[in-house]
């Protein structure tokens, strides 16, 4: 049996070379591996099985495509993961999930991974070189870097399926903003604003922080070593587990990272956005060194490219922090198409999570993950009724596309080739965001031009000892 050693090295010295800005990549088409026979279901294995991993693991349940092979939970029979556990009691269980891929590697084909933001480099990195199509949560990466070594490692495997959970990327949204595109209804975009203003986890503490929680007690028999993956030692609290890990730069990419590619997936990838040459901090309540923001305003410039104008993309991010609202907006409904999460009180913020997209002739209104665009005002929309194309309906939803992309009949619709830079693209709104700044960026040598120290954190601190053989690609 191959070890997950030998995969590593074998990955090493093919990719040797790699850096950021580098030109020498293959195709970066999205492939489709071989067909399976027809009803044959994809074995699987999930890495992370509670609060947004059980809802995912229910999303593939229903597909009735899958056969669980192995559960994978750094705190494995912990309350939050017992319901995933009592769904497939025959299925093996782990709580690191390098010795499950040591161990049962041979026994599936595909893993989905809904694990913290840190954690998704590391275990993504290891399924590719093991041979395994891979769905993992959004955002894909933590850090630059790790987004370019994922991309380069996906390009390298076109036989292997990947996708990002943004889910509505497989829903209305994407077939209508795709139609309107081509059909010139969406043209000559120049500013865009989204705009995320629910209440979150960090935004009752206390922003004069100067250190991490003091450790405590951890719970029974969790495996705190691997949780922490190739991040730098801390020691265990509670404001780091189940969901908080989201509040710190150290762990998660705050509202940006968590809604971004709900509110700004199809934006960047019809319009063709790349990345930005300037990043500026415009607003931050609460910056402190450790924890994100309570509110944020973040002004991302892209050039001109493929005969369209540059855009300016602005986030907000903050219940005081709303964007402000074009004539003839309407009134923000919610969006039925939201996941549930495991964050209780929240609060109703005045503006629910959207978008406002400019362009020279229009102005279009929506929501988050599928939720469609409108033209706004209604009498403009109604002027414009007669123009608008027949979108097609989505064949798959996210979970079974990927499944269907595992068996070799369709595209992924969220690949690494695809996602990558966007989630670069965020990583470069957090940096901003963690330094309070504004970043000069060349998007064609992939470096910052006017911080010698934001540039040096493209690639964050250096991993954990033991944990850099992840990296050496």
């Amino acid at each position: 049996m191959t070890t997950r050693r030998e995969f590593l090295r074998t990955m090493s010295v093919a990719s040797a070379g790699i850096a950021l800005g580098s030109n020498g990549i293959l195709n970066a088409a999205t492939h489709m591996p071989n067909q399976k026979p027809k009803g044959e279901k994809v074995k699987i294995a999930y890495i992370g099985i509670g609060n947004r991993g059980m809802q995912i693991i229910e999303a593939f349940h229903d597909t009735q495509m899958v056969d669980v092979v192995a559960l994978c939970d750094v705190d494995m029979g912990a309350p939050h993961t017992q319901k995933v556990i009592g769904m497939y009691p025959k299925a093996k269980q782990f709580r690191d999930f390098r010795k499950m891929f040591d161990q049962a590697g041979k026994e599936f084909d595909a893993v989905a991974i809904a694990t913290p933001d840190h954690s998704h480099f590391p275990i993504t990195m290891l399924a590719l070189a093991s041979g395994k199509h891979v769905y993992v949560e959004k955002p894909m990466a933590r850090t630059f870097y790790e987004a370019e070594l994922l991309m380069e490692a996906a390009r390298k495997h076109p036989h292997l399926a990947t996708q990002m959970g943004n889910q509505g990327h497989s829903e209305a949204n994407y077939f209508q903003f795709k139609a309107w595109k081509e059909a010139g209804i969406i043209k000559d975009v120049h500013a865009v604003t989204a705009h995320m203003n629910n209440e979150r986890r960090w935004h009752k503490w206390d922003a004069n922080i100067h250190r991490f929680p003091t450790g405590q007690q951890l719970p029974k028999d969790m495996d705190w070593d691997t949780w922490l993956c190739a991040q730098q030692w801390h020691d265990y609290h509670p404001d780091y587990h189940q969901g908080q890990w989201r509040c710190w730069y150290d762990f998660g990419m705050g509202a940006l990272g968590d809604w971004g590619a709900h509110l700004l997936d199809t934006v960047h990838e019809f319009l063709e956005l790349g990345l930005p040459y300037e990043i500026t901090m415009k607003y931050a309540d609460g910056h402190n060194d450790y924890f994100y923001p309570f509110s944020s305003t973040i002004l991302f410039k892209f050039g001109a490219r493929n005969g369209m104008p540059p855009v300016d993309v602005t986030w907000y991010d903050g219940l005081d922090n709303l964007p402000p609202i074009p004539a003839g907006y309407g009134v923000s409904g919610l969006d039925p198409n939201i996941p549930v999460t495991n964050q209780t009180n929240q609060r109703q913020a005045k503006l629910n999570p959207g978008k406002i997209i400019y362009s020279k002739d229009l102005i279009f209104k929506g929501g988050s993950h599928g939720s469609t665009l409108s033209i706004i005002p209604e009498e403009k929309a109604k002027e414009m009724a007669h123009l608008l194309p027949e979108v097609p309906k989505s064949p798959s939803n996210h979970f079974e596309n990927f499944l269907l992309a595992c068996q070799g009949k369709e595209k992924t619709r969220s690949p690494f080739e695809i996602v990558g830079t966007l989630c670069q693209v965020f990583s470069l709104g957090v940096m901003a965001q963690r330094l309070n700044t504004q970043l000069f960026f060349d998007p064609r040598t992939k470096q910052i031009t006017n911080n010698a120290f934001a540039n040096a954190m493209l690639t964050q601190a250096p991993p954990r000892k033991g944990w850099d053989e992840f990296y050496k690609l």
